[in-house]
């Protein structure tokens, strides 16, 4: 048994394949990840009024790259690349990472989603490790992406049933000062950070500018 299905098993889930593609399952419902349902929002009218890529717009950048320290599914890091940017994306959870690499390869056989694919980089483990790793090999980014869990959304209601199956696999930022700093020192230009729209800020650090949706914002520290 592989790392990935130990992880899923430890928390009373599966992950099977299935026609569709890998999913995670607890025996009624069943997840798969797929950037189908994306599509729309990468049209490039679309594209450009998306709350994330206004907060991470690289002005006068060629070939930007982003650090996306909490991956998840990755449906963010579609959204920066289609953006223009080469995202390098971190995620901790083997099972979940087993389901966004599965997204990936799906992905990457779909001429309407095989561009921005191509610029999303799987890495799995720990984001702060991971970053620092990058940065002394040479590769610096524009911005760093945080969306960390926190137990508050947990029990959100507005969480679609089928996706509380990853509430038993990811776990709340247990440090997110450490998360913060780590981001920090890979010398970005911005840190983009994700939020609850009322939520509060992200180790207290107070933005440069903030972008609001009804549901979510985006905080950027900008350096």
């Amino acid at each position: 048994m592989n790392r990935s299905q130990e992880e899923a098993r430890a928390a009373g889930l599966q992950l099977v394949q299935t026609p569709e593609g890998l999913a995670l399952t607890d025996g009624t419902m069943q997840l798969i990840a797929d950037y189908a349902h994306m599509i729309p929002r990468l049209k490039q009218g679309v594209l450009q009024r998306e709350l994330l890529v206004r907060a991470a717009r690289a002005r006068g950048v060629e070939h930007p790259v982003a650090f996306d320290a909490t991956a998840g599914f990755g449906e963010d890091s579609l959204l920066l690349a289609a953006a223009g940017y080469t995202v390098e994306m971190f995620e901790c959870n083997s099972a979940i990472s087993a389901l966004l690499a599965d997204a990936l390869e799906r992905a990457a056989s779909d001429p309407r989603l095989s561009e921005a694919a191509a610029h999303m980089h799987l890495h799995v483990g720990d984001s702060i490790a991971g970053m620092a790793e990058l940065v002394a090999a040479g590769t610096v980014p524009y911005a760093v992406y945080l969306d960390p869990m926190f137990p508050g959304r947990t029990k959100s209601a507005s969480v679609k049933k089928k996706f509380q199956l990853l509430h038993h696999l990811e776990q709340p930022c247990a440090d997110e000062a450490a998360l913060l700093a780590a981001a920090r020192a890979t010398g970005a230009r911005k840190i983009v950070i994700k939020r609850p729209v009322k939520g509060p800020l992200l180790a207290d650090a107070k933005p440069s500018a903030q972008f609001k949706g009804k549901a979510v914002r985006y905080d950027v520290l900008a350096f």
